[in-house]
């Protein structure tokens, strides 16, 4: 079974901008696959559809053999997690330990449960000195990290992240580098959106290149490279 199949997928704005036109993608399980393409492309607009951020219009997306649905939004969102570019959108407790706390306690877990998840990606981001502050308080870099601390206490299957390094020192870049690499060897399956090409063809399995909310090309990162030797995509 793939981790995500979508089938002929479209999606046009209420201001009539056609963001996805009749896409067709599938992404096998345990991979790490990075989305590029200009502004516009489509990138972030495809990357809600697989949590259900956006429904779709036309078309079907499937996220592990299950449809994404309004009806099945609950199932869905237990196996996905997604990284906002901008932190301030995903933040917005009290705490931080409130804020990592939130989407455990959605799912209904006892809360001996939700403690022990907490401290566990508390430990895992190091963050363990800023459970009591104010989110809004933070830094970017620490937002970032709190923001992935959340999706990944609700222990997903597949995350998926919108430009996540955007921001970011170079400090801070390398340490969700590593969390990111540790999290793939434990089996999660990784998508991100990004403009970084460089950072693309280095750590992702495989290339989507989108463009005008078509695939330009799916391929592993070294056949995109030579694909897109040269261009300014």
């Amino acid at each position: 079974m793939n981790a995500i199949e979508v089938q002929r997928l479209s999606y046009t704005y209420p201001d009539g901008t056609k963001a996805i036109r009749d896409l067709n993608l599938r992404i096998e399980r345990n991979k790490r696959v990075a989305i590029l393409g200009a502004n516009g492309s489509g990138k972030t607009t495809l990357l809600y559809h697989l949590n259900g951020l956006i429904l779709p219009q036309e078309g079907q997306v499937r996220v592990f053999g299950e449809e994404v649905s309004k009806k099945n939004l609950k199932a869905i969102r237990q196996k996905v997690g997604v990284l906002f570019d901008n932190p301030d959108n995903q933040l917005f407790s009290s705490s931080v330990f409130n804020d990592i706390a939130f989407g455990p306690r959605n799912l209904g877990l006892d809360e001996e449960i939700v403690l022990e998840r907490v401290q566990k990606v508390m430990e895992l981001v190091n963050i363990n000195d800023l459970k009591d502050k104010a989110p809004y308080n933070l830094s970017l870099g620490q937002k970032k990290r709190v923001a992935i601390a959340g999706i990944l206490a609700m222990e997903p299957f597949l995350i998926l992240l919108d430009e996540p390094f955007s921001g970011l020192d170079p400090r801070s870049h390398k340490h969700f580098f590593n969390i990111l690499n540790d999290l793939f060897v434990k089996g999660t399956t990784q998508v991100i959106s990004t403009h970084d090409v460089d950072m693309a063809y280095s750590w992702a399995d495989e290339v989507v290149i989108l463009d005008e909310g078509k695939i330009l090309a799916s391929k592993t990162a070294v056949e995109a490279k030579n694909l897109l030797l040269g261009s300014s995509v």
